[in-house]
């Protein structure tokens, strides 16, 4: 009996942490993006994400540009990151297309 739920259990594990995915959060300003021209930065979080250590300014990174897209997500070497440091450490990319 403890074996197969030790079994069910570890399924469950292994299933959760094979079907976890990367999050994209998109923003458009204005008219939204009108070229091709991207900067991209790394936002710096502690705790899985709850303490912010340094993140990125949208409208610094569009040096004012007033039609411009936001796109901030949880890239896969992000998320390697963050499994290899158990979640100490977990950054974001953030990514301005004008």
């Amino acid at each position: 009996m403890k074996k197969k739920i030790l079994k069910a259990f570890s399924m469950a594990l292994i299933a959760s942490s094979l079907l976890t995915s990367c999050y994209t959060y998109t923003s458009v300003v204005g008219e939204g993006a009108q070229g091709d021209n991207e900067v991209t930065e790394w936002n710096h979080y502690v705790i899985y994400g709850l303490a912010p250590v340094g993140v990125s300014d949208s409208q610094e990174m569009a040096d004012g540009a007033k039609d411009y897209e936001v796109k901030t997500r949880q890239t896969f070497v992000n998320g390697l990151i963050s499994a290899i440091t158990f979640g100490i450490y977990t950054p974001t990319t953030t990514t301005v297309k004008k």
